[in-house]
Order: structure tokens, then C-alpha cells, then sequence
């Protein structure tokens, strides 16, 4: 399905990240992969999981500094001179901003979560546009939160909806180069990042209760979606966030 394409990965923390699934499911497909980490700790991480991989680049590339994207890129471009699809899986915000009341959101705390969770992707598209010279597939990950307030998830409900409505506009903006760009809307999962909200094991109850499916999703299938929308099989979808969630965003009280 992904033969002979090229594809970015960001947000791999560990085995269990999303971005690991993601990266898993295009793999698996055929597709050829370059990784980014922030931070030395990360980098072991990434290195240890990619070390088997055939052809694939391991580079830095913490978001809140320029360079260090600008370089990223002209590390693909040096070693593939292409990219056919992003998967951007990047969100971090302090972690006293993931408890208590979002009124207590310090202004330094809500410009974090939105500089590197929500105007990442725009920076990460802009700098993939020049390398999708035959069109190309970029998809994010949003979360419930965006749409509806969950406790504890605060200044990062804000910065998924600000994710969320980036994902449009810049699918408005690509289209014309054949570049589609799409959000997945997962559940719950038990990840490094998630782990920084309270009560991440009282959401994953919540939903194992209420959805229709009666469990919560596994990173493998927000993998497989993720896979279907860098695909050719998707190429009419744009502009999307597509949920993931065994249905529990569709219930009511």
C-alpha cells in the first residue's frame, strides 16, 4: 500500500506511543521512514526502536526551535529529496495545567500547549510542502477534549481545538498542490503523554462504560487509521478529524 513512499514521523516517545503504531502500520505497508525526537532522553528511545529499520533517519527536531526543524528537513531532503506523508504526534503542556480548573491556566502554560501542540503542525507543514512534490498526505492527533470540556484536560482541550481548526485551513491552503490533511481523534490510551493528565485511568473506565464497542481502543488501530489516510485509498479526504474511540464520542448522558 505504501511502497516506495516516504513518511515523517514525530512524537515517538516509546514502544507505546501512537507515533510508534502509526510508524508500525506504514512499516508494515512498505513504507520508508525518517523519525525525529526532542532531547537526548527521547533520542535513546528512538534509536533503540529504529535501529533494525532499513534506510530510516533519526534526526532532532524540538518545535520551539526553528533551526533545529530547518535542519530536520534538509536531513529528508538530503537523504530521500521527497516526502509523500507527515504524521504529526506532538502535544505537551505543563503539567499543573492538567489538573484543577482551566481558570487557574497560567499565561505562560496556555502559550506552551499551543505553540507546540496546536501551531507545531503548521510549522511541520509548511516545511513538508516543498519536499511533497507529487502531492501528499500530512494527519495529526487530536482528542474528545477539543469538542467537549473533560476534567483535568483543560489548556489542552483548547490547544486540540485550536489542532483541529488548523487542520482545516491548512487543508484549505494545500489542496491545490495535492496535499490533504487530516486529524484523528483517538480515545484514551495509556501513553507517556496521556499519563501527565489526572485521572487518565478514570477516562479510560468512562469509556470502556459508555462506548458502544464496550472497550477502550488499542494504539494499533488508531495505527491502521492512521495508515488508511496517508494511503492512497483516502485520497478524497481532507480537511477531517476522524474519530477513533470505539464511539464514545457519539453518546449522550
Amino acid at each position: 500500500m505504501l511502497k516506495d513512499k516516504i513518511g515523517l514521523i514525530l512524537g515517538v516517545a516509546n514502544k507505546r506511543s501512537i507515533a510508534w503504531a502509526c510508524a508500525e502500520s506504514c512499516l508494515e505497508a512498505g513504507a520508508k521512514l525518517a523519525f525525529t525526537y526532542q532531547g537526548e532522553r527521547l533520542q535513546r528511545n528512538v534509536e533503540k526502536l529504529t535501529g533494525d529499520l532499513e534506510d530510516a533517519l533519526v534526526v532532532p527536531c524540538d518545535v520551539t526551535n526553528q533551526e533545529e526543524v530547518d535542519a530536520a528537513f534538509a536531513a529528508i531532503k538530503a537523504k530521500y529529496g521527497r516526502l509523500d506523508f507527515v504524521i504529526h504526534s506532538i502535544a505537551f503542556a505543563p503539567r499543573e495545567a492538567l489538573e484543577g480548573e482551566f481558570l487557574e491556566t497560567s499565561r505562560e502554560a496556555f502559550l506552551t500547549a499551543l505553540d507546540i501542540s496546536a501551531y507545531s503542525l503548521t510549522q511541520i507543514a509548511r516545511a513538508a510542502k516543498p519536499l511533497m512534490t507529487d502531492g501528499g498526505s500530512i494527519v495529526t492527533m487530536s482528542y474528545y477534549g477539543a469538542e467537549k470540556v473533560v476534567q483535568n484536560y483543560n489548556v489542552m482541550g483548547v490547544a486540540k481545538s485550536a489542532l483541529e481548526s488548523s487542520t482545516r485551513y491548512l487543508a484549505n491552503d494545500l489542496g491545490k498542490h495535492n496535499i490533504r490533511v487530516n486529524a484523528i481523534s483517538a480515545g484514551p490510551l495509556n501513553t507517556l503523554s496521556a499519563r501527565g493528565v489526572k485521572n487518565l485511568i478514570g477516562f479510560l473506565r468512562q469509556v470502556e462504560e459508555k462506548a458502544p464497542l464496550k472497550r477502550n481502543v488499542e494504539a494499533a488501530e488508531v495505527g491502521s487509521t492512521a495508515l488508511f489516510l496517508v494511503s492512497d485509498m483516502s485520497s478524497a479526504i481532507t480537511g477531517e478529524t476522524i474519530f477513533v474511540d470505539c464511539g464514545y464520542n457519539i453518546m449522550g448522558v
